[in-house]
C-alpha cells in the first residue's frame, strides 16, 4: 500500500504498521469530518485487534531488532532527521491540522506545527546532554565499589492523544520516547487522524526502521483504544485527555502492572490583583479563555478579580470575547470551530445551565449567525458570566469551550482558597505587579504550573504535569526520562 493514499487531505486515511500504510482488516471505516463546515473530507479506516495486535508486534520486534542495536548517537540522528523533514513539509502538516481541527490557520502554523518538529528536536538534545550519576562506596572490608546509572528503554509504548493539539501533543510523548530507545504505538483521536497518519511518510523518509513507529485509528472502548491499552505487551501507557477516561486506562494499565504517565482535565483559574496592569492581564486571559475556541486543557474557565478593578475588567474583556468572529480560516480575529457537533452540544448545555443556575450573561451564550459553508460549522459564542456562585455547576465542571465565569474578591487569602478550591490542579495563572504578592501567592497555588503576568510561556526542558485528577506523573526535559526509561544501579566492587 502506496503512502500517498495518506496526503494529508484525501478521502482516504490509514494505519501505519511496521512501515506500511494498511486498511483496516475487518473492513470498517469511519467519518473524517471538517468541524468548521461540518462536512465529511474523508473515510478513515479502523484498526482491528488483530491490526493492533500487529502494530504492538513490530514495535516489539524493531525494539529487538535494528532500533534496539542502535547507539544513542544514531538514534539522535534519525530524531533530528525527523524534525527537520516536519519542517520542510509544515505546509502539508498545516493543512492536514487545520482541516481535521478548524483552528485558525495562525495558530497552527505558530504553535501547532513548529512545536511538533521542535519536541523532536529538544528531546534529541536531551539525551545527548543527559548527566549520569554515580556514587563512590565503602565497603565493610575497607574496600570501596562503585555505584552508577544506566538507564534503558522502558520498552513498547502506548501512545494515547487528544484532538485539540493533536501534533504537538503526540510529538510531545513520541519524542521523548524515541530518544530513549523506545517503540510506540500511537492512537490518535478519531477526530484528528491525519497529522499521526501523515508522520508516517516522515519516519520512511528519514529511514526510521520499520515498526518504530506505528499509528492505529479507532475510538476507545471495544476498539483501537482498549485493544492497545489491553495488549500485554505495551509496556507503558501515555495519555492526554479527560479524567474519565484516565480512570478506564489506568484500569486496563494495572493488569500487568504497566506504567503510567496521564495528563488529564482542569477548572483553571486565574486570580487578578487590583494592583495588575489591565493591558497585560486582558491581553493575556483573552488568549487562555478563548484560545482554540477554549479547547485548551491549560485553559482559564475561573477567572476571580478584585473588587476595585471588577467592573473595567469586565468591560474590556467583553470588548475582546466581542472581538472575535467566525469567518474565514485565515482572519486573525478569526474563532474557530469546537471539534465536533457532540462537543458543540455539551457546550451549548453548559451555557444553558449557567442560566439555569443564576448568571448573568455579559456577552456571548448561543450559536453565532454563519452564512455560507460555514454555516454547517461546529461554533459557539465566545462567553462570559457573572452573578454566578463559585460552587455553581459551571465553576466546577470542565466544559472546554471559550467561557469563563468571573467572581469579585477582597482579600488575598479568600482568592487563594476560591482559586485552590478543586478537585483538579493543571494549572493557574497570577496576575499582579506587586513582587513579593506575585511569589508568595503563586506558591500557594495547588497546581502543576503558575504563571504570573503571561500564560502558556513554556520552557520544554520544564516539568510539566498536574495533581489531583489532572494527572500522573511530570513530562518535560529530563523530567521526561522518568518515565521513558527503566532506571539501573549497577554496583561494581573495586
Amino acid at each position: 500500500m502506496t503512502s500517498d493514499m495518506s496526503r494529508p487531505v484525501t478521502d482516504t486515511i490509514l494505519n501505519f504498521i511496521g512501515g506500511v500504510y494498511r486498511r483496516g482488516s475487518d473492513g470498517k471505516t469511519f467519518a473524517n469530518v471538517n468541524p468548521a463546515t461540518g462536512q465529511h473530507i474523508g473515510l478513515v479506516h479502523e484498526a482491528s485487534k488483530a491490526d493492533v495486535d500487529a502494530a504492538v508486534a513490530a514495535a516489539k520486534t524493531a525494539l529487538n531488532g535494528p532500533w534496539g542495536r542502535m547507539t544513542t548517537a544514531e538514534r539522535i540522528k534519525l530524531i533530528t532527521a525527523v524534525a527537520a523533514e516536519i519542517e520542510r513539509r509544515s505546509e502539508d502538516f498545516l493543512e492536514a491540522e487545520v482541516a481535521d481541527t478548524g483552528k485558525p490557520r495562525h495558530v497552527a502554523s505558530h504553535i501547532d506545527i513548529p512545536r511538533g518538529a521542535a519536541n523532536f528536536r529538544m528531546f534529541a538534545d536531551v539525551i545527548a546532554t543527559m548527566p549520569t550519576e554515580s556514587f563512590a562506596t565503602d565497603t565493610p572490608d575497607g574496600g570501596r565499589a562503585l555505584n552508577y546509572v544506566a538507564r534503558k528503554p522502558k520498552g513498547v509504548i502506548a501512545v494515547i492523544c487528544p484532538w485539540n493539539f493533536p501534533l504537538l501533543l503526540m510529538t510531545w510523548k513520541v519524542g521523548p520516547a524515541l530518544a530513549c530507545g523506545n517503540t510506540v504505538v500511537v492512537k490518535p483521536s478519531e477526530e484528528t487522524p491525519r497529522t499521526a497518519a501523515l508522520l508516517g511518510e516522515v519516519m520512511n523518509a528519514v529511514g526510521m526502521p520499520e515498526g518504530v513507529y506505528n499509528v492505529v485509528h479507532g475510538f476507545g472502548a471495544g476498539s483501537a483504544g482498549e485493544f492497545l491499552t489491553s495488549n500485554k505487551d505495551v509496556d507503558a501507557i501515555t495519555f492526554t485527555g479527560e479524567t474519565g477516561t484516565g480512570q478506564a486506562i489506568m484500569q486496563k494499565a494495572a493488569i500487568g502492572v504497566r506504567d503510567v504517565s496521564f495528563e488529564l482535565g482542569g477548572k483553571n483559574p486565574a486570580i487578578v490583583f487590583a494592583d495588575a496592569d489591565l493591558d497585560k492581564v486582558v491581553e493575556g486571559l483573552s488568549r487562555s479563555v478563548f484560545l482554540n475556541t477554549g479547547q485548551v486543557c491549560l485553559g482559564t474557565e475561573r477567572v476571580y478579580v478584585e473588587r476595585p478593578l471588577f467592573d473595567e475588567f469586565i468591560r474590556r474583556m467583553t470588548m475582546a470575547a466581542q472581538a472575535f468572529k467566525p469567518g474565514a480560516a485565515g482572519d486573525p480575529a478569526y474563532l474557530g470551530p469546537l471539534i465536533s457537533a457532540e462537543h458543540q452540544e455539551k457546550v451549548l448545555g453548559y451555557y444553558a445551565k449557567a442560566v439555569a443556575e443564576g448568571a448573568t450573561v455579559v456577552t456571548g451564550g448561543g450559536v453565532p449567525e454563519i452564512d455560507g459553508a460555514q454555516g454547517g460549522g461546529f461554533y459557539v459564542e465566545p462567553t462570559l458570566w457573572t452573578g454566578l456562585a463559585h460552587d455553581s455547576t459551571v465553576m466546577r465542571e470542565e466544559i472546554f469551550g471559550p467561557c469563563c465565569g468571573v467572581i469579585p474578591f477582597d482579600a488575598e487569602d479568600e482568592a487563594v482558597a476560591l482559586a485552590n478550591d478543586t478537585e483538579y490542579g493543571l494549572c493557574a495563572t497570577v496576575w499582579t505587579e506587586n513582587l513579593s504578592r506575585a511569589h508568595r501567592v503563586a506558591a500557594e497555588m495547588r497546581v502543576g504550573v503558575c504563571w504570573v503576568n503571561c500564560w502558556f510561556l513554556r520552557d520544554l526542558r520544564t516539568a510539566f504535569g498536574g495533581s489531583g485528577q489532572s494527572g500522573i506523573g511530570r513530562e518535560g526535559g529530563v523530567h521526561s526520562l522518568e518515565f521513558y526509561t527503566e532506571i539501573q544501579n549497577i554496583c561494581v566492587k573495586l
